[in-house]
């Protein structure tokens, strides 16, 4: 903090034993050396299998300033595994992860992670525990021979640029408030337990405006 006021300056000494704080990176270059040798270490550890890791499932971003663009989720949920055909217990030996947690909050999104893990499904060579004895969904000799290990993210997620180009607007269009069927629609999700409360005396009325009384 500046010293404030007519009084005196302070010798203030804060550039002694400036070697202490003195960082050197003459190891840049082993290091990247080293970093390299560990991937090409961890390819060959996990051959034939992709060496990127895990499929990853297609969720949309946090917060309404990125919500428009997709990433790599965690893991797929049960339902989409299920909607999928894939086994939850068997989806991660065979390069699917699983979130048990997330939940899907549109049928969109299912739909989408649905295909996802069929086209993976499609493109996935199976290797078997013991080649003498393959088992049922087990990948044939042929395609075993042709299998080359994905080097790179699995299935990469592309983002959909939206649609902006400019167009005239309807008349069915014009006809429409934004404002008047957002507020239907607040006060439908208002109005829902009055209503159904409502619709409940009337079927206990008996048409006479006096309601019947439960037999006990």
């Amino acid at each position: 903090m500046a010293p404030k006021h007519n009084n005196m300056v302070f010798d203030s000494h804060f550039h002694k034993d400036w070697q202490r704080y003195v960082k050197t990176w003459f190891n840049q270059a082993g290091k990247k050396k080293r970093r390299r040798t560990k991937r090409m270490e961890k390819a060959k550890a996990i051959a034939p299998r992709p060496v990127a890791g895990l499929l990853r499932p297609v969720v949309h971003c946090q917060t309404i300033r990125y919500n428009a663009k997709v990433r790599a989720g965690r893991g797929f949920t049960l339902d989409e595994l299920k909607a999928a055909g894939v086994n939850k217990k068997q989806a991660r030996s065979i390069g699917i992860a699983v979130d048990h947690r997330r939940k899907n909050r549109s049928q969109e999104g299912l739909q989408a992670n649905v295909l996802r893990l069929k086209e993976y499904k499609s493109r996935l060579i199976l290797f078997p525990r013991k080649k003498s004895q393959p088992k049922k969904g087990d990948s044939t000799p042929a395609e075993m021979e042709v299998a080359t290990q994905l080097r790179g993210p699995v299935m990469p997620i592309k983002q959909t640029p939206a649609d902006t180009s400019a167009r005239v607007i309807t008349a069915e269009e014009k006809k429409q408030s934004a404002f008047q069927t957002m507020r239907m629609y607040r006060a439908n999700e208002r109005l829902v337990g009055i209503r159904e409360k409502r619709a409940k005396e009337a079927a206990e009325d008996d048409g006479l405006g006096v309601k019947t009384k439960k037999k006990k």
